[in-house]
């Protein structure tokens, strides 16, 4: 307690620098900030500053006045939390039911947990992870009730893998963003138990082909699993980028389906009850089923297919004449990308992008391409192709094979018409 207390006093000592206290006394005012352990004191700031300085663990605030020369002022201190830059906003676009990721305001694959899109049909529930419960009973030798630390007894797995939302698709207007138009579409990397651990614990009995998966919202979400999907890859994790999962994410603990349609993957995952049939739930009947060829309906249509966009450039850049990167991302529910072509005179030419290691299973992956633009008016464009051959369709191929222009598991390659005047917009019929 003593070290405490004297690095406690040397922080105040650095804050109340006499450097400040000299050059920047009558401009300065007194404030109460807390230290790194937890202590209020008092520390003179600037006055430019003082308005932003919170108590707690919030950060500064923008200041209204910049400093000239941010070396002749002290900076913050440590806070228990840390948050962006004031000068970086990306935001989720929200609407009534879901928001969607800012997919051209991101680096890399892995999507912030902030940022991760999200899709819930009754509102988010609080549940308190003291109370928490997954009952797993049906075709099982063992019915068993597991509590969060049950879960987190077991041995733990972390894998890095998109979550998709079967409707990630939007078109109809030409100043449209990537957020717009497949923003539901998210990575993360997950940690959690296996869910073949949790069913040789229960003992999930052999002529158990399907399992229903319950969430504990306000809409009581359930869909049917087959259990081989079970027994493969499938996953109840419980913590997203090194955190536990945030609660629209299905905190504290969700089904993870790796490259499955994201409502498959429930959230507040409550109950799994085994059987040897679906169960026919609204969520696979009346909702999540397209609509094919000759009035058919295609029902447990699980897997993502191929997909990709470009990023940048993208609606709304305003590009000008040079060497331009372009960038974006791919992802397949069925394994891995292994090619991603780009054309950049509207589809009569395609040429290979280069892939970003590591390409992993089941995840997104970033493509780049590098491009001369002499200032012609022309189109862009992507399209993935995975390691089963399938090759991501056109808009027009997709609904001359669907008999409709949109759906679940609409996943056309996406063309933006560069204009002369350097501005991108999304081409008709994109």
């Amino acid at each position: 307690m003593e070290e405490s207390s004297e690095n406690t006093k040397s922080l105040t000592e650095r804050k109340i620098s006499r450097r400040l206290l000299l050059g920047g006394a009558a401009t300065a005012a007194v404030v109460l900030v807390q230290t790194s352990v937890g202590k209020m004191v008092q520390a003179a700031v600037p006055q430019s500053l003082a308005p932003g300085l919170l108590t707690g663990s919030s950060l500064l605030k923008a200041p209204d006045v910049l400093p000239s020369d941010p070396t002749k002022i002290p900076g913050r201190g440590p806070s228990a939390s840390g948050m962006p830059s004031s000068f970086e906003n990306p935001e989720r676009l929200p609407s009534l039911t879901s928001s969607r990721t800012p997919l051209q305001d991101l680096y890399g694959t892995i999507t912030p947990s902030a940022l991760h899109f999200e899709r819930h049909h009754g509102g988010i529930p609080v549940i308190d992870p003291q109370k928490y419960e997954l009952v797993i009973h049906g075709m099982v030798d063992r019915p068993l009730i597991f509590r969060l630390k049950d879960l987190k007894r077991f041995p733990s797995v972390t894998r890095t893998c998109f979550i998709e939302c079967s409707g990630n698709f939007r078109s109809g207007k030409q100043e449209m963003t990537p957020q717009e138009i497949c923003g539901l579409t998210s990575q993360s990397e997950w940690t959690g138990v296996m869910l073949s651990t949790i069913f040789r614990e229960v003992g999930v009995r052999e002529k158990a082909t399907w399992f229903l998966a319950e969430g504990g919202d306000a809409a009581v979400m359930t869909r049917s699993i087959p259990v081989s999907k079970g027994w493969d890859d499938a996953m109840i994790v419980y913590a997203q980028n090194g955190e536990a999962i945030r609660p629209e994410q299905g905190y504290p603990a969700r089904l993870l389906l790796p490259g499955w349609e994201g409502n498959t993957s429930v959230k507040w995952l409550r109950r799994i009850e085994l059987s040897d049939a679906p169960f026919m739930t609204r969520e696979e009947t009346s909702k999540y089923t397209e609509s094919v060829k000759d009035g058919k309906i295609r029902q447990f249509s699980f897997v993502m297919d191929a997909r990709s966009i470009i990023t940048f450039p993208s609606f709304p850049v305003q590009l000008e004449k040079g060497w331009i990167e372009i960038r974006g991302i791919a992802w397949t529910g069925r394994g891995k990308i292994v090619k991603v072509e780009v054309s950049i005179n509207g589809g009569r030419s395609w040429e290979p992008a280069e892939l970003q290691g590591p390409v992993l299973d089941k995840a997104h992956t970033a493509f780049r391409y590098l491009w001369n633009w002499m200032g012609a008016e022309t189109e862009i464009m992507s399209r993935a192709v995975d390691e089963t051959g399938y090759v991501q369709p056109s808009y027009q191929e997709l609904c001359a094979a669907r008999d409709s222009k949109g759906g679940y598991h609409f996943n056309p390659i996406t063309r933006w018409r560069v204009q002369k005047s350097g501005k991108i917009v999304l081409a008709e019929g994109a």
